[in-house]
């Protein structure tokens, strides 16, 4: 099937840079928000974002223009019923992402593919409570997702081959590239980077290192662009916590229990990057650890 107003629901993080690249593609799009502020906040950081690629030349400036001009945004959910393709990109909270799908099932075309951004709930267990599990799909971009080029597309048991099929064809006109993940917890990406992450967070706890030795030996050490606490920070602590309790909790082995550190900082509401403090505080003009 044919593929042209999406409509994506959650205006964060996630949300707003999966409007910004499906509006750049020639899609129309309708982002949805519970809040108008959060809705005003995405489009400004969409133009900003999308002038920054103007000003690199990456893309032209009537290319920025006519993407602006495909978003609309609305705080009812039933107005994202006139949609072909519905990307879920609300908190990684399963009764959240549930009460969104029953709410906006009764306005649905027959032939809406349902997605979720999810990077880690089971996507089998989300369709189920759908009307159309055969046209549902895990669509997990990586953030930030302009810049990102992966898409995992994941499958649950009852999807159909043209829904999978539609949602491949649309990851190739975004100019990304998509990885197929079978339906078990977080996936391939987050099965692999959380429990990394996790790891570093025992380091620290333990004594091992501090912040700051763990992130330079995994920067100079293993040559990753980040260390694994500055990017937990990036992700948001919540977020780690939440994926590592979704791993425990489905693969019932002890090496996916999060670190008492990790769910103490969540505690604390620091968060990361989005609270200004985690693993390293923001307030000032550098970051500093806070251990």
């Amino acid at each position: 099937m044919t593929i042209q107003k999406v409509g994506v629901i959650g205006a964060g993080q996630m949300g707003n840079g999966i409007a910004h690249v499906f509006a750049l593609a020639g899609y129309d799009v309708m982002l949805n928000d519970i809040s108008e502020d959060s809705l005003n906040a995405a489009v400004a950081l969409i133009d900003k974002n999308l002038e920054r690629q103007v000003s690199r030349e990456k893309i032209a400036a009537d290319e920025k223009a006519a993407a602006m001009g495909r978003i609309q945004t609305t705080l009812k959910l039933p107005d994202l019923g006139e949609t072909d393709l519905v990307i879920e990109a609300a908190t990684e909270r399963e009764t959240v992402k549930q009460a969104i799908f029953e709410d906006l099932l009764p306005h649905l075309q027959p032939h809406t593919i349902l997605t979720s951004n999810t990077s880690s709930i089971s996507i089998t267990r989300l369709a189920s409570r759908t009307d159309r599990p055969e046209k549902f799909m895990g669509f997990h971009f990586m953030n930030p997702v302009p810049i990102m080029q992966l898409v995992e597309l994941i499958r649950g048991i009852a999807t159909d081959e043209p829904t999978f099929s539609t949602c491949m064809k649309v990851v190739e006109k975004l100019g990304k590239t998509s990885a197929t993940a079978e339906d078990f917890p977080a996936f391939i990406v987050n099965r692999i980077l959380m429990p990394m992450i996790n790891e570093a967070v025992y380091t620290l706890y333990e004594g091992v290192g501090s912040v700051k030795s763990i992130d330079t030996s995994l920067k100079l050490g293993a040559n990753h662009p980040m260390g694994p606490l500055e990017l937990a920070d990036f992700i948001g602590l919540d977020t780690c916590l939440a994926i590592m309790n979704v791993l425990h909790d489905g693969l019932a082995d002890t090496k996916y229990r999060p670190c008492p550190l990790l769910t103490k900082y969540v505690e604390a509401g620091w968060l990361g990057r989005k609270t200004d403090r985690g693993f390293y505080d923001y307030r000032g003009d550098e970051p500093v650890p806070t251990r």
